[in-house]
């Protein structure tokens, strides 16, 4: 067997290592797709009005698409109302030491392969990571922004840079675009954001 095939084959028939839950408290939205979740979400994200008229603005031109089936793959049929958009920790008080941490969140980043040295050095603001529905701030924020880099969840850039966030925006795919676009712009919930 050629070595290309030796490696494919491994990756396919190998089960994925990262797939895995973590029983973690959350905060979860109901499952379904209406403006009402969109509502939630924004709530939940503490969004200004702009944000969420932004996001109705694109379920409503979501409504209008239909799902393209033209990729030359085969799967199940996607019920949008049978999925849970929203979904994140339960906010706990900011731990003073490791051994407080919530065992299972412990358990995610080992399984994750997070050193214990890591674990200490990311507890409470954990490097680039997205749990849920909730996107966590880069230890290296504060070098970057010496360095003129604004980096920073898209929730915390929203709150902090409106402006930039207002005038980017959608601007590289726009939410009219595609069905997929569209989706993921009513109902993204969090992400990174870079600026230089």
């Amino acid at each position: 067997m050629r070595k290309e095939n030796q490696i494919l084959e491994e990756l396919t028939t190998t089960e994925y290592k990262y797939g895995f839950e973590s029983n973690i408290e959350s905060d979860t939205a109901p499952q379904g797709l209406n403006e009402d979740i969109i509502r939630l979400i924004s709530e939940k994200k503490k969004e200004p009005l702009w944000l969420l008229a932004w996001r109705l603005k694109a379920y409503r031109h979501w409504l209008t698409f239909k799902e393209p089936l033209w990729a030359n793959i085969n799967y199940p049929s996607i019920d949008y109302q049978d999925i849970i958009y929203y979904s994140a920790p339960k906010q706990k008080a900011k731990l003073q030491s490791l051994d407080k941490i919530d065992p299972e969140l412990r358990a995610t980043f080992e399984k994750l392969g997070i050193s214990l040295e890591e674990q200490k050095r990311l507890t409470g603001v954990a490097v680039d990571a997205v749990l849920d529905s909730v996107s966590v701030t880069t230890t290296f924020k504060e070098k970057l922004k010496e360095l003129g880099i604004i980096f920073c969840s898209f929730s915390e850039a929203v709150k902090e840079y409106p402006d930039l966030v207002k005038k980017y925006l959608g601007t590289v795919v726009p939410m009219h675009d595609n069905y997929f676009a569209a989706l993921n712009a009513a109902v993204f919930s969090d992400g990174s954001f870079c600026y230089t």
